[in-house]
């Protein structure tokens, strides 16, 4: 065997190996790829009671029940299946009846989904009242703001009502999700 030929086997074998050990990884991650599972997922899937996942949809419109000491029930939907949902903790500001939801959690044996995290979703156009109050007292303001998020129009906003906007340490303002 020459050089060459040496040199080609060595690198079509790395190569083979390579792309087997890509694809094992694949293979065991592909349920973990999705970021959420929708209720109908679930259902298709028959996830194991106990096994961990994020569970995004809406909430379903009168579903919502608040108990003692922070807890509330409500029922997660996608067009075609709904599933039951148990927190207890404070809820997002954006979270509302109708809104789209992902809530990390465990199924339980009852076929109800116990959350330990909720998170509310938005749309790209969101803007926090703040963050808008605050560009219209600095004069940033333009009219399309309104049009895509569905603001307050500038002749609402007095100077007085305008507060500067809170941010996190990445800039982002306080209250949002992402």
């Amino acid at each position: 065997m020459t050089r060459k030929q040496r040199r080609m086997t060595i690198i079509g074998g790395s190569l083979a190996v390579l792309a087997l050990a890509a694809a094992l990884v694949l293979n065991a991650l592909r349920d973990s790829i999705v970021f959420f599972s929708t209720p109908t997922m679930v259902a298709e899937k028959h996830v194991a009671p106990g096994k961990r996942f994020r569970l995004g949809g809406l909430v379903q419109p009168g579903s919502l029940q608040r108990g003692d000491n922070l807890a509330v029930s409500f029922e997660v939907a996608d067009g075609n299946a709904k599933l039951p949902v148990a927190y207890k903790g404070i809820l997002p500001d954006l979270f509302r009846e109708g809104q789209g939801v992902v809530a990390e959690g465990v199924l339980d044996a009852n076929g109800v989904f116990k959350a330990d995290t909720v998170l509310a979703k938005h749309d790209e156009t969101y803007m926090p009242k703040d963050v808008a109050d605050a560009l219209k007292k600095q004069g940033h303001w333009k009219d399309d703001y309104d049009k895509a998020s569905g603001g307050a129009k500038p002749s609402d906003v007095k100077p007085s009502d305008a507060k500067p906007a809170a941010t996190t340490a990445q800039g982002n303002p306080v209250g949002a999700v992402r």
